[in-house]
């Protein structure tokens, strides 16, 4: 009996999903590939025995011990995310990619520069959001060192003073160079893996800032506006949807009046 329940609801839901999707679809004019998905290996969940009971809605089915998502609501879930990002750059807003993981990082930095977009991929600094005022001065004085650098105005101090320089703006670079065109606290971020980057959706949350975030089985998603249920370990899994939030990013600037 039990299994003939589970069954049920699980055709129920996928009618439903299917639904939702069209209409997303027709409103976003996204379209994301099952077998995209598929190839990628965006369906690996975790281990079972490591889940988050929050997670139970995105998830298919469990095998070898595994947890699958549902793929099908997974192209739903990054669909919508895309339009998000693209319809809040498209009115001149900002987001924020974040992922300091080390499957994530080098992808972040890449396409996020490829777009255009602010990011951190080494590490987030303690009151980025919450504490902006202070965050701009050092992101300021990082620009103003690297204009002065350029312009040769250093020449004129000692070599172990030029060094300390030097020290300092590769430092401010390496935490803050990503975030170098970000003059405002942004209205959204976008974070891959959110069980890892839990400090940037709690400054977002203080703020009212909006989350679009990377959720893996073993991850909480009550915090995250926008769910993307999604492998968030595997580099194809991640580059796959990094670039897709890249190109939603692309979209939305290349939209604006």
């Amino acid at each position: 009996m039990a299994k003939t329940k589970k069954k049920t609801i699980k055709t129920k839901n996928s009618a439903n999903q299917k639904s939702k999707k069209v209409k997303v679809k027709q409103k976003a004019g996204y379209k994301i590939s099952l077998k995209d998905l598929l190839e990628a290996g965006c369906h690996f969940g975790h281990q079972a025995r490591r889940w988050n009971p929050k997670m139970d809605e995105y998830i298919f089915v469990k095998r070898e011990g595994v947890h699958i998502f549902d793929l099908e609501i997974t192209a739903r879930k990054l669909e919508e995310a895309m339009s998000f990002v693209r319809d809040l750059v498209k009115e001149g807003k900002e987001i924020v990619f974040v992922g300091t993981k080390r499957q994530a990082s080098t992808i972040i930095k890449e396409e996020a520069e490829k777009c255009g977009a602010p990011y951190v991929s080494k590490r987030w600094l303690g009151g980025t959001i919450t504490n902006w005022d202070q965050i701009k001065k050092r992101i300021d004085l990082l620009k103003d060192q690297i204009e002065k650098k350029k312009k040769g105005e250093f020449k004129k101090y000692t070599k172990k003073e030029n060094i300390l320089i030097d020290r300092d703006i590769a430092r401010l670079t390496r935490f803050l160079g990503g975030l170098k065109n970000l003059s405002k606290i942004p209205e959204a971020v976008f974070v891959v893996d959110v069980k890892k980057e839990h400090a940037v959706i709690k400054e977002g949350k203080i703020k009212e800032v909006k989350v679009v975030g990377v959720v893996d089985t073993n991850s909480d998603p009550d915090n995250v506006d926008f769910v993307i249920p999604v492998n968030d370990d595997a580099v194809s899994s991640i580059a796959f949807v990094v670039s897709k939030i890249a190109k939603a990013y692309s979209d939305g600037k290349n939209l604006r009046k």
